[in-house]
């Protein structure tokens, strides 16, 4: 595959918190229109991974290129405008706000909810009908499932390119997590591409094109999603148990 393929691409990226060496020299690839999942045990680097990508925490060395800019050196702000979104593990729902005032915060370029690109929320409503049945209800009073399909609504209420997400399915009832995956292979056909952080390997398995595994700070396989689910062997070795 040509780098011209490659939307994201991290090369040699080290990442210091502090005192602690979190990231040893990061290389990693996401393919252009392609779901990538990011797998590794925990602890070892995979959200240090994405907050480097976004700027929220600089990297020490390395280079991180989108749509083949150097992104490295920017700003959060920056990074965001260039059309990535990230959706924390935390979600960062406003509890005290409306959905509906939530969306409004994300979507930028809209002074008020009638503002927002009609047709997109219309297109979100079908993927999360949850986030229109709850429009005008406190933030803080969805369910857990219900909080990641606001947060993920909220990171595309604006057209992205690349979409990064943590730990989509943590904490989810079976129900909302195939929901999720159908959500997301929709975003993947509308020309989105993702990066995932995942645990549960089943949702990893059903969605990813490629994957990434990280241990001890660095990437230490990637390839295709298909291989890594057929070989149990290399599965046990990287992860410590079997698809």
């Amino acid at each position: 595959m040509t780098t011209s393929n490659h939307l994201l691409t991290l090369e040699g990226v080290q990442t210091h918190i502090g005192a602690y060496h979190i990231l040893h020299g990061v290389d990693l690839v996401v393919p252009k229109g392609q779901l990538t999942m990011l797998l590794g045990r925990n602890g070892a680097g995979k959200t240090t991974t994405l907050r480097t990508i976004m700027g929220l925490w600089q990297a020490s060395k390395g280079r991180v290129h989108f749509n083949g800019k150097d992104i490295t050196a920017l700003r959060t702000p920056e990074i965001a405008a260039l059309g990535i979104a990230y959706v924390p593990e935390t979600m960062g729902i406003f509890a005290d706000l409306t959905v509906k005032e939530n969306m409004l915060l994300a979507a930028r370029a809209a002074k008020n909810a009638d503002a927002i690109d009609d047709t997109r929320l219309k297109w979100i409503f079908q993927l999360f009908p949850a986030v229109e049945k709850f429009w005008n209800h406190p933030a803080g009073k969805l369910s857990g499932g219900q909080k990641q399909m606001l947060a993920v609504s909220r990171a595309i209420v604006e057209p992205r390119e690349l979409l990064i997400i943590d730990e989509p399915s943590k904490g989810l009832a079976p129900v909302m997590i195939n929901n999720m995956i159908d959500a997301f292979a929709e975003l993947k056909r509308s020309g989105v591409t993702l990066l995932l952080v995942e645990q549960n390997i089943h949702f990893a398995q059903r969605l990813g094109d490629s994957v990434a595994v990280m241990d001890n700070g660095r990437v230490v396989h990637s390839g295709a999603m298909a291989a890594f689910s057929a070989d149990t062997q290399l599965q046990q070795s990287l992860l410590g148990l079997a698809l």
